[in-house]
């Protein structure tokens, strides 16, 4: 039997820590006061101590004596100029790894310290791999990402949108670039009529980032883009770490411009990306995510003015039924005052109908300038400069069409008016006719059968009205009213 002394084990803190034994550690027996441990017990209590106090631990070091057996697991060393130690990564951890270890990779580890108990030989328990240099980036983007993101750089309020119509479009790339070409290839297709300013950078290497953030700058002074596209083709992380760096996410959030950023593939992300106003997954889909389709916009152009049209044509229709509504009312009414105040309404009703026509037609008339204005920016000058003769042909037509239908309502009506005047009871008065009429209903009287005596009777002349009382009803016709009625 083996007599131990008391251990000590170094925590991460700095701080010591007695472990004493007692009984439930399964030692056998004591010796002068010390507790006496098996080799197992030993080992055992030795990997407790260095599992719990060193758990968590990132060692970089070079990989040797690899070794991958049928199990699954890797086996290897992990040293530097100074020393080495034993790693095991178990098929659980290693189905993770991004790459394929081998002899002399320069890798980061993370994992805890354990004894393997059989040969007490100390290791290190591997959970996760990382290629060194890929590793220590991975952990800068992280450690920005936090920065800039307790900072607001990431921040929803700050995005801006993008226009719907860029006339100007801006790149912030290498000019020799594949990312360019793909860009000017999608724009050439779908949007042919914006233009396309570059401000040419390395994407990659040393003083890329300068550049990158110079040419953001230089955009943002000029003001002379509608939209900024900050992109490059793929590459590996070192390759597109440019658009990891500090200065150029700044120089992102400070830009007044809308910023797209379109940087390597789909699968690809960086700090600009969560500092753009928009992400596009590569420098093709910015391209897409940043203008329309402009055949989209023709076949939207088309519809407009078969709208307009169409429009047009119903609000002739609804004035020109009005008006004849207007007109049978007229034709319906009763004569005298009535007749006169449907006349001025319908003098009124005409004027507005002018008014509104000649509203509705200038306000058609700026819609379709703007309409024009629209095109002319979007689509080829030679197409435009075809139609505008025959769209100005149009409306010369249209207005004549309009004032001369308004000129023949206006003939109708007068004529309708001369036809009721010839026909009114009114003339029928002048000759010497009257109007009898019940006082209180108004009712016309045809016979005896609806009046008595004592009733008081209204006589509508051509020119004045007669009350009276009715003093005798008899059912033959009298040769004298004037003894029949008293004049009230």
């Amino acid at each position: 039997m083996l007599r131990c002394v008391e251990m000590r084990v170094n925590y991460p803190a700095g701080q010591l820590q007695d472990f004493p034994v007692t009984e439930s550690s399964g030692i056998a027996e004591t010796r002068g006061g010390a507790d006496i441990y098996s080799v197992s017990q030993l080992n055992r209590k030795a990997r407790n101590l260095l599992e719990s106090g060193l758990s968590n631990l990132w060692v970089a070091g070079e990989i040797s004596n690899l070794a991958q057996p049928g199990s699954g697991h890797i086996y290897f060393s992990l040293k530097d100029a100074g020393a080495q130690v034993s790693c095991a990564m178990f098929r659980g951890a290693n189905t993770r790894l991004r790459f394929k270890p081998k002899n002399g990779d320069q890798v980061l580890v993370q994992g805890r310290v354990s004894i393997y108990e059989p040969r007490g030989s100390y290791q290190l328990i591997v959970a996760k791999m990382e290629d060194a240099g890929e590793g220590l980036l991975r952990r800068k983007f992280e450690e920005l990402k936090a920065r800039l993101n307790e900072e607001g750089l990431f921040d929803e309020t700050h995005k801006k949108p993008l226009p719907e119509l860029p006339t100007r479009i801006g790149v912030v790339t290498s000019p020799t670039g594949a990312a360019i070409r793909d860009i000017l290839h999608i724009l050439a297709r779908r949007y042919p009529a914006a233009s396309v300013l570059i401000y040419p950078s390395r994407v990659q290497g040393e003083g890329a980032r300068e550049e990158i953030a110079h040419a953001i700058e230089v955009a943002s002074q000029r003001n002379e883009c509608d939209v900024l596209i900050v992109g490059r083709g793929g590459g590996s992380l070192e390759d597109l770490w440019c658009f990891n760096e500090e200065v150029v996410a700044r120089a992102i959030h400070a830009c007044p411009l809308p910023v797209v950023s379109a940087v390597g593939h789909e699968v690809d992300f960086t700090i600009a990306d969560l500092v753009a106003d928009v992400r596009a997954p590569t420098p093709s889909g910015a391209a897409e995510i940043i203008t329309p389709d402009s055949d989209e916009l023709l076949r939207n152009l088309h519809n407009l003015d078969r709208r307009i049209t169409l429009s047009l044509r119903r609000h002739w229709s609804s004035y020109k039924q009005h008006h004849s509504q207007l007109l049978a009312r007229l034709r319906r009414s009763h004569p005298g005052a009535v007749l006169r105040q449907l006349q001025q309404r319908a003098d009124e009703l005409t004027r507005q109908l002018g008014a509104t026509l000649r509203a509705e037609l200038l306000n058609r008339q700026f819609q379709l300038q703007a309409l024009r204005q629209q095109l002319s920016n979007a689509t080829p000058a030679e197409r435009i400069s075809r139609n505008s003769g025959s769209l100005e042909t149009l409306q010369v037509r249209l207005v004549n069409a309009a004032r001369r239908r308004v000129q023949t309502a206006r003939t109708q009506f007068s004529i309708a008016t001369g036809e009721l005047n010839a026909v009114s009871p009114l003339a029928t008065l002048e000759r010497g006719y009257a109007i009898v009429q019940t006082a209180d209903t108004a009712r016309v009287l045809r016979d005896t059968a609806g009046v008595k005596a004592g009733d008081r009777i209204q006589a509508r002349l051509a020119k004045g009205l007669i009350e009276a009382v009715v003093d005798t009803v008899t059912d033959a016709v009298a040769d004298s009213t004037d003894d029949n009625v008293k004049k009230s």
